[in-house]
């Protein structure tokens, strides 16, 4: 296996936000468990790929809700600053715990009609009940052509209850 280089970090923040909505909306989600995702020495032959689980609570009475996604690259893509050329990756949500894939995230787009638990906010969360899973690929096509360095950048998430 090809090895480079490549130091990528992806760190993910959180935000708790409904678009077009009043701020009291906004304090009806939760999400918590995000941090970075590390990808260390990476090799450029194949996909790489990091998974986490996450814990999302509504305190609407449907549990719904949605994610919006926007990445530091320009436009909000979602891509990795460093060495060379911006790294792009991909973001995949999954509204189960412990998933590897999902659908993928398109910047800026609300993935609509996601479901939690009706525990109420925190009360799940703090039960230890993940709720979602957060995937970060890198494919072996962008690694292959990244310059050998250091790499980071930010994935923004914003929950709007539905």
């Amino acid at each position: 296996m090809r090895r480079r280089a490549l130091a990528l970090l992806a760190p993910v923040g959180a935000g708790l936000a409904a678009f077009g909505a009043s701020p009291a909306a906004a304090q009806q989600v939760q999400i918590t468990r995000l941090g970075d995702y590390a990808f260390g020495l990476v090799g450029v032959d194949q996909d790489i790929s990091s998974s986490r689980s996450l814990c999302v609570s509504a305190a609407n009475l449907t549990g719904r809700y949605s994610v919006t996604a926007s990445g530091s690259g320009a436009g909000q893509a979602f891509t990795l600053a460093g060495a060379g050329a911006p790294l792009p990756f991909e973001a995949q949500w999954s509204g189960s715990a412990g998933q590897t894939g999902g659908t993928a995230l398109v910047p800026g787009v609300a993935l609509t009609g996601q479901t939690t638990t009706l525990l109420g906010l925190n009360l799940s969360c703090a039960l230890g009940n993940d709720s979602a899973s957060l995937t970060i690929v890198l494919r072996a096509t962008a690694l292959g052509r990244a310059t050998a360095g250091a790499y980071s950048g930010t994935l923004t998430l914003l929950i709007a209850a539905e």
